[in-house]
Parts: C-alpha cells; sequence; structure tokens
C-alpha cells in the first residue's frame, strides 16, 4: 500500500478544501469582485497547494528515499530531515 492510499482521507480532503477555493475564486470574478479580493483568494489557493504539495514530497521522503525515524545512519537522518525542513520552508 502507497502512502498515499493511507493518507486518502487526508489527502482528498485538502483537495475538497482546494475545489471549494477555487470555486470562491470564480464566484469573485463572475461578481466582478475588486482586484485585491480575488488576489487574495488565490493567494490563499496557492498556499494551500503549496501546503499539499510539502506534505506530499515530505511523505515520499520519508517512505521512498530516508525515514529519519528510523534510519540507523545519524548522517543519512540529519540529511533527511534537513530536506524535509528545506522542503517546508521553501513551499510556504
Amino acid at each position: 500500500m502507497t502512502h498515499t492510499i493511507k493518507d486518502k482521507a487526508k489527502l482528498l480532503g485538502r483537495i475538497r478544501r482546494l475545489k471549494g477555493q477555487a470555486e470562491a475564486v470564480e464566484r469573485a470574478l463572475e461578481a466582478e469582485r475588486g482586484c485585491t479580493d480575488v488576489l487574495m483568494l488565490v493567494a490563499s489557493m496557492r498556499g494551500a497547494i503549496n501546503g499539499l504539495t510539502a506534505e506530499l514530497m515530505e511523505d515520499h521522503i520519508r517512505h521512498h528515499v530516508v525515514d529519519p525515524a528510523t534510519e540507523a545512519d545519524a548522517g543519512r537522518a540529519r540529511g533527511a530531515t534537513e530536506l524535509i525542513e528545506l522542503v517546508r520552508t521553501y513551499l510556504k
């Protein structure tokens, strides 16, 4: 079983929230709301997409590359932890 299947409910919940955010952008455009309002909605979508991407990348690293929690080699564990932190920081 892959990690995306194991976390299926959580990931689908995130996707459904993104879908709702996209619909909010659509409604704002249809209602001819101001640029600032639309840009704020798009920014919130971008943040949600980045959060989903970071979560998927972290899970990928932990399941397919190296899991710092179970890695016996301290150097590899530290490197994996740093990579995960870097991905999270980059996608904020």
